[in-house]
């Protein structure tokens, strides 16, 4: 059996973006949809979802005929919890809250095995590795891997140029939810000075060499992102998807008012 390649690594820096959307569902067959629907990209986010391991793991092996790429979210970068949803077969993790380069550093080590990386060596037990059916996986395997870090704070933005220099960070994804929060505009992630912020991190990273990514259910906002540079771009949410089509149909029939625009919003 061959080692699976990474085809979104591949492409990060290909020029072109890659389209993704977030899966807070936390169900395989939902998973399945989306990856279905034509997604370059697909998030399980184990940070603010329900998903525990082995929801994760229903969703990879449902994904996994299609072409969608998939992307866990874990809940916090722990060595030990990346270790164990590395070893469920995901290629590309993307950590939230990195706000130092010595993160980002202990991040590297924690993908990778000994003795460049610190990831504990049980592929017989993994389906990472096909339970050791593919041949040569512990040599092959730190090649695939794929770290995106996220920024969503004040001092992740002081520390982005150090941040994005570490070697070993792939792509760095901005966090307008937080990053607004953070910047005293709750709720507003459309507000100039975090537009401002969002823009110029994009930049940096780009002259760092790195992929830049971002989350928003804005189209025009999302298109603006994709016209900067940035390199992988989440575009919806799946329960917002879902909610509202929901509402729309409801109010169809039962003359109450349409859901609001999602203009400007992040999910």
């Amino acid at each position: 059996m061959d080692m699976p390649i990474n085809t979104f690594k591949h492409r990060l820096h290909s020029g072109e973006a890659q389209i993704g959307l977030w899966l807070g569902l936390a169900d395989a067959y939902c998973a399945e949809l989306a990856a279905n629907a034509g997604f370059d990209w697909l998030l399980i986010d184990g940070e603010h979802a329900p998903n525990d391991l082995r929801g994760m793991l229903g969703q990879l092996q449902a994904v996994a005929p299609y072409p969608s790429h998939p992307v866990i979210r874990p809940v916090i970068g722990d060595t030990a919890l990346i270790k164990q949803v590395l070893d469920i077969g995901v290629q590309t993790l993307l950590v939230p809250m990195v706000e130092s380069a010595e993160q980002a550093r202990a991040l590297v080590k924690a993908i990778h095995y000994p003795p460049t990386g610190v990831r504990g060596v049980g592929s017989a037990l993994a389906r990472a590795s096909r339970w050791n059916s593919i041949a040569g996986y512990l040599d092959k395997a730190d090649e695939q891997m794929c770290l995106l870090v996220q920024i969503e704070s004040r001092e992740g933005l002081a520390n982005l140029d150090a941040i994005a220099a570490v070697e070993g960070v792939d792509g760095v994804f901005i966090g307008p939810a937080d990053l607004s929060a953070s910047m005293g505009h709750r709720g507003n992630p459309g507000h100039p000075e975090v537009q401002a912020a969002i823009e110029d991190a994009i930049a940096r990273i780009r002259s760092a060499g790195k992929a830049a990514g971002i989350l928003s259910a804005d189209q025009a906002l999302a298109r603006r992102y994709i016209e900067l540079g940035a390199a992988f771009v989440a575009v919806g949410v799946d329960t917002t998807v879902l909610m509202r089509g929901l509402q729309s149909l409801a109010a169809a029939f039962k003359d109450s008012p349409a859901p609001a625009s999602a203009a400007g919003a992040i999910y």
